[in-house]
């Protein structure tokens, strides 16, 4: 049986197809099937699910925003879940550790902004915008039972990361076992054609393929996303605090793209922004500042505007015009996080590598812990990031 309808508005342009299928894509499963039914004419379901476990959208989960993109243009539906339900459950995939169960209260504040962020990428009048407990909430015991009949323990255990812990004696809990059977079922409830995730996610968006054939539905098939190292050279993860928030100020962005190594200026142009490959071979052909200086407006332009990348390049390397932060008499450095708008865990990695520094006198001073007293001044992070710091009385 098929789920598809044809329309009139569905492009079938071979390159388009090829290159959707080619650019930002690990893996496709099953890629000749999938091509075939772009090729066809007719109007995909296409499926991404994330989880509200933070209330900021990170520059690593554009990646698969951008492909949606793409299917987007072409014509085919979007269905975007947020994952109100499978938030409390927990997706350990990327992790050596239980992730905590999130409360209800937690996931609530966390979803609130999650379609507007979406939407600084997406036409959201053309997306189906669902949350997943519309479906998994009602479910009871008998029902979750015959889902999983059609899993075993061994093909979960054989994970990487499962089999890792398991080896080093670190507790897997059974409510572990249970997030695939969820995000599977979410591709039965919306009868998805496609389903978008980064490589991770490989055994969560396989799952949907069985439970549709069980339902009577032609299995999904898969597109998978690489990963992208954070600002530290680490897979981006909000718990780290490496990330680039799509919420980020205009300077911050632009600031925090520039404090970036050399080596990963083509993965972000490839996988974060919409840069035609020929103008990236250009752009990587020259010196690696200028690179990155196109990648930092680019990035600052698709997420705010024209107008806020112009004044982020303009304003970051001119020290005068750094923005001021007024702050308590006996502040320190930890009181930086909120302005800054940078996690804990990223302004301690920032003053562990003593990026951040007092500029304003005639000794450059670095900061060298998170509890040292602040001062009136010029404060740089990086090489090129700089702002002042008003002490009040």
């Amino acid at each position: 049986m098929s789920f598809f309808s044809r329309t009139p508005h569905v492009d079938t342009n071979e390159q388009k197809v090829d290159e959707l299928l080619r650019r930002g894509v690990a893996e496709v499963i099953v890629k000749d099937d999938l091509r075939k039914k772009l090729l066809s004419g007719k109007r995909l379901r296409v499926k991404l699910g994330i989880d509200p476990t933070s209330p900021d959208l990170h520059i690593g989960r554009a990646i698969p925003l951008l492909k949606l993109c793409d299917f987007q243009e072409l014509g085919h539906q979007i269905v975007l879940i947020v994952g109100d339900f499978t938030a409390v459950i927990g997706d350990t995939s990327d992790k050596d550790a239980e992730r905590p169960m999130l409360d209800q209260e937690t996931i609530e504040q966390n979803k609130k902004t999650y379609f507007e962020q979406a939407g600084k990428l997406l036409d959201l009048s053309r997306v189906e915008m669902r949350y997943n407990s519309e479906w998994l909430r009602p479910l009871n015991y008998r029902q979750i039972g015959e889902h999983a009949d059609l899993f075993s323990v061994a093909d979960f255990i054989a994970r990487d990361n499962i089999a890792r812990r398991l080896s080093s004696g670190t507790r897997v809990s059974l409510r572990e076992l249970l997030y695939p059977l969820m995000q599977g079922y979410d591709s039965v409830a919306i009868k998805a054609d496609v389903e978008l995730g980064g490589t991770d996610q490989k055994f969560n968006v396989l799952a949907g393929r069985p439970l549709q054939q069980h339902f009577g539905q032609e299995p999904q098939n898969v597109v998978l996303n690489p990963l992208i190292d954070g600002l530290d050279g680490i897979k981006m993860s909000s718990s780290r605090g490496n990330v680039i928030n799509l919420t980020a100020t205009p300077a911050d962005m632009y600031g925090k793209v520039m404090s970036m190594s050399d080596q990963q200026i083509r993965p972000y142009l490839e996988l974060c922004t919409r840069t035609p490959m020929s103008e990236i071979e250009s752009v990587m052909s020259g010196h690696p500042k200028e690179a990155k200086m196109t990648l930092a407006y680019t990035m600052v332009e698709m997420y705010h505007s024209k107008e806020a990348a112009q004044k982020a390049a303009a304003g970051f390397m001119k020290p005068n015009d750094a923005p001021e932060l007024r702050l308590p008499a006996g502040a320190t450095a930890r009181s930086l996080a909120e302005p800054l708008h940078v996690s804990m865990s990223e302004l301690r990695r920032l003053i562990e590598a003593g990026a951040i520094e007092e500029v304003g006198g005639e000794v450059v001073e670095v900061v060298e812990g998170m509890d040292v007293p602040l001062k009136d001044g010029t404060y740089k992070i990086g090489k090129h990031r700089f702002f002042k710091i008003k002490i009040g009385q």
